[in-house]
């Protein structure tokens, strides 16, 4: 689908499937997601660029991912998707910037697009270009990042209260499993964001080599270096909460192993405790006739007597040892 974006009375007026006869010389910003051949071909005419295949952008050696090529800056970062669902997913995007056109290449849907377009559809400046859309892009996709990063760390505070502090669910293997599954998907999730914070972060170094150049103005080289800055802020907090994340994780093993260990030890305690008894039936359930307790009008109950104190004594001592 070929969406183009017009600045049109201090908007950015948005066109969606655009005919490839009609698309419109003047917009800033351009945006293929899942291209035809066609469309390819369409944009490549308007902006005398080469638009990557999808396969170029899931290269990952940095001179494919970021470059320039007869005049246009290539830049490919990954991009977190479906973050709020139940299996996130992360997407190569394409950032090509020619004069001051940008030119996205995508084959997902991930949210900064949706929020920058309906921002710049309320209001922008009059004079807004691909390089302003650019920045904007890029700063909801690192505001994107962080706010996945601070919903991640609190339910890892959440989970690890529930493995720390006692409750009713303790000893549970249902609970144990759903906790251990739900920590392997915040692991995998912290490390997806990282991922994309690593690849914005390289992006904005490749641009900003070029702020001395006369193309950004003063507000936008700020602004680079504030996002530089954010980035390297969120990275270091992803990795923090990656040994956060193994951390909760080593102590639910811990506590698993400790619960295993607690029922295996009252396995044995009680083998030992009913041992004493059981040998004490089995000697008097033998069918000797040379047996004088045999005899006994109070043999049976005698009997009992010893086995129930032949049970209570290990036991009492086995707490008096605090093993129980």
């Amino acid at each position: 689908m070929l969406t183009a974006f017009v600045p049109a009375a201090g908007t950015l007026q948005k066109f969606d499937d655009v005919s490839l006869d009609t698309l419109p010389p003047e917009a800033v910003w351009i945006d293929l997601k899942t291209p035809s051949p066609g469309e390819d071909k369409a944009v490549e005419k308007l902006v005398g660029i080469e638009i990557p295949t999808r396969e170029d952008m899931q290269e990952i050696e940095i001179s494919s991912r970021l470059y320039i090529e007869n005049g246009a800056r290539y830049m490919t970062a990954t991009l977190m998707c479906a973050a709020d669902s139940g299996s996130p997913r992360t997407t190569p995007v394409s950032f090509i910037l020619t004069d001051h056109r940008l030119v996205t290449v995508r084959y997902d849907e991930p949210k900064p697009f949706p929020l920058v377009a309906a921002k710049l559809a309320r209001g922008c400046s009059a004079h807004i270009t691909g390089d302003t859309v650019l920045i904007d892009l890029l700063d909801a996709v690192i505001d994107r990042n962080a706010d996945i990063l601070e919903r991640a760390g609190a339910d890892v505070d959440s989970v690890s209260n529930q493995i720390f502090e006692p409750s009713a669910d303790r000893g549970h293997a249902r609970t144990y499993s759903q906790i251990l599954l739900f920590i392997g998907k915040k692991g995998d999730l912290v490390s997806k964001v990282r991922e994309s914070l690593v690849s914005i972060g390289r992006v904005l170094s490749f641009l900003a080599v070029e702020t001395d150049n006369g193309r950004w103005s003063k507000e936008q080289k700020a602004m680079f270096k504030t996002m530089q800055r954010d980035v390297h802020s969120l990275t270091d907090h992803a990795s923090y909460l990656s040994n956060k994340i193994q951390f909760v994780l080593d102590a639910m093993l811990g506590v698993v192993n400790l619960e295993q260990n607690n029922i295996i030890k009252l396995f044995s305690v009680m083998a030992v405790v009913l041992m004493p008894p059981t040998l004490i039936a089995s000697i008097y359930g033998m069918n000797f006739k040379a047996m004088p307790e045999l005899e006994w009008s109070i043999g049976y109950p005698v009997a009992l007597a010893a086995m129930v104190l032949a049970a209570v004594l290990p036991y009492l001592f086995f707490k008096w040892k605090k093993w129980l």
